[in-house]
């Protein structure tokens, strides 16, 4: 069980929309090279993040279901169809377009928490490689990790957590059964979200089978 009370409905928007906003100060202080370096998401540069990131914080189901069809049903197609809407943007137009969206509250369709989730990782995914941070709040990070854990389609937390417990050491949350893998939300959160660079901050007897999942 987590040890962290998840968001209400009511406070989720709010949190949503203050982890961009961190997200987008964060952003803020790149620079072109920046904005060209690799991401944690594999094959995808830190402005194609950004990119991906717009797209989402502009969709809304109807837009999602039309797109998502026109693109076969594969996930990974309409991505990188969203993405190549911005290419002729300049990092300044991204990160200004970025913010002016970061406010609305549309999104795909499916649970409000994947907006909070995309937030929280796709922030690391570009902070880390460009050696920055973004200092989420614990209520954030205890509710990202527990919808992580039990995610399957498209992140895989799930398949990846089976089996073992979770422990963040700097949130107040501990759930599943099994041998323990400790270490930073974040941390926990990339891991099990298909992402190597969270491995080396993560410890425990569970270290090796969830190494072996990644």
């Amino acid at each position: 069980m987590a040890t962290t009370p998840v968001p209400s409905p009511q406070d989720l928007w709010k949190l949503i929309h203050e982890e961009r906003d961190r997200v987008g100060d964060m952003l803020g202080t790149l620079s072109d090279a920046d904005m060209e370096t690799a991401s944690l998401c594999d094959g995808w540069r830190v402005r194609d993040v950004i990119s991906h990131m717009v797209e989402t914080q502009l969709m809304t189901p109807p837009k999602f279901i039309g797109r998502f069809a026109g693109s076969g049903f594969r996930f990974s197609a309409f991505s990188n169809n969203g993405i190549a809407k911005h290419a002729s943007q300049t990092p300044a137009e991204l990160v200004a377009e970025y913010r002016a969206t970061a406010p609305r509250t549309t999104g795909p369709p499916g649970p409000k928490l994947t907006m909070l989730t995309e937030a929280v990782i796709h922030g690391e995914d570009i902070a880390r490689p460009t050696g920055r941070t973004v200092a989420s709040p614990p209520a954030a990070l205890a509710a990202v990790l527990d919808f992580t854990r039990q995610s399957t389609p498209l992140l895989h937390g799930k398949q990846r957590s089976a089996g073992l417990r979770l422990r963040a050491t700097d949130v107040d949350y501990a759930a599943g059964d099994g041998p323990e893998v400790t270490g930073p939300a974040a941390s926990l959160i990339l891991t099990i979200t298909g992402r190597k660079a969270g491995l080396a901050d993560l410890s425990g007897e569970g270290l090796e089978t969830l190494r072996s999942r990644v």
